[in-house]
């Protein structure tokens, strides 16, 4: 791993009224920093929107009530993406409703407050017998003045007793007009075969996961990066997850991955010293402000080993450097 955090701040807060807390989506309305995410029990998969706010980008972080949802409902309902227009005011959220299984879509809903959403459309379905049976992980961006939408698709992989293998890749998605659409699919910009030198194989004897978790950001340079999830091969079940950049020149790839750019072992006695995952990531004065998920490695993942928020600080220069040298590999 090249690329390393200038800066990680963290546990945004310790204390929280969920077990676990995942998904982070930063958003800024030019007044308050918003984070929206997945608060819930990993242990049932019960999740509400979790909302926090701060004057601040880098805190301290005060939760406030869960999202009020008009319209949509539904234990997976989560893993919110949220973008503010600030001409008209209004925050515009995309939400998965299924993640464990096949089918589910995406969700869009508007709110004025940032605190009460009301259900306007499903912008994109599943397609059963397909690469997107299954959809989860929206995420909205707007790049060189378009609409897009990027998510994780899975196909409908049989697994025992009636259940699904989830073995996702990253799709993309482009809007003809405004956030409700119309939409239209580009297909798969980045696959397992894609990052196989740092993500389990499908075929792996030890598989646990597929790519989630996407996020588009386009840079000052005009490159795209590609923020997502990948899954170790090696390692314990619980422990293997990563945060990983790829990065291309146009929005519908290739994308070259430069590598996982959490490294949970630089301090093995830290709140993330386990593993790491979905991040939503913000640039703010020539750095790139990642937020993310992270627990320890300290206890089992099944027992408190709560989920986290903290957040990695990255050079932006940092992130062209990498990339170059990837290429020239």
């Amino acid at each position: 791993m090249d690329l390393k955090p200038t800066k990680i701040i963290g546990p945004l807060f310790t204390e929280s009224r969920f077990k676990d807390v995942k998904d982070p989506c930063i958003v800024y309305d030019g007044n308050m920093w918003h984070i929206y995410g997945s608060g819930g029990d990993v242990r049932n998969e019960k999740w509400s929107i979790l909302h926090a706010t701060s004057d601040n980008i880098e805190g301290p972080w005060q939760e406030i009530s869960s999202v009020i949802m008009n319209g949509v409902q539904g234990d997976h309902v989560a893993a919110p993406s949220v973008w503010y227009e600030p001409i008209e005011k209004t925050f515009h959220m995309v939400v998965q409703t299924e993640f464990t299984s096949v089918g589910g879509h995406a969700e869009y809903l508007v709110s004025s407050d940032g605190l009460t959403f009301n259900y306007v459309k499903t912008i994109v379905h599943s397609v059963p017998d397909s690469g997107e049976a299954g959809i989860y992980d929206p995420h909205q961006t707007v790049i060189n003045n378009t609409k897009y939408l990027v998510y994780a698709g899975t196909p409908a992989i049989e697994g025992f007793n009636n259940t699904y293998v989830i073995q996702p890749d990253i799709y993309l998605a482009e809007s003809k007009g405004s956030w409700s659409g119309s939409w239209e699919r580009h297909g798969k910009i980045l696959d397992h075969d894609h990052i196989d030198w740092h993500h389990n194989a499908r075929d792996h004897k030890e598989y646990e996961w597929g790519i989630e978790g996407p996020q588009l950001i386009e840079l000052p340079d005009g490159l795209i990066l590609l923020n997502a999830t990948c899954f170790l091969s090696e390692g314990v079940f619980g422990t293997r997850q990563r945060v990983f950049f790829a990065l291309s020149d146009t929005i519908v790839g290739p994308y070259n991955s430069i590598g996982t750019v959490l490294d949970p072992h630089t301090d093995p006695e830290s709140w993330y010293s386990g593993e790491n995952g979905h991040a939503t990531g913000i640039i703010h004065r020539n750095s790139l402000y990642l937020f993310f998920q992270g627990r320890s490695r300290l206890l089992s993942p099944t027992t408190e080993n709560n989920w986290r928020y903290g957040i990695a600080v990255y050079d932006l220069n940092d992130i062209a450097l990498a990339y170059k040298n990837r290429l020239s590999e």
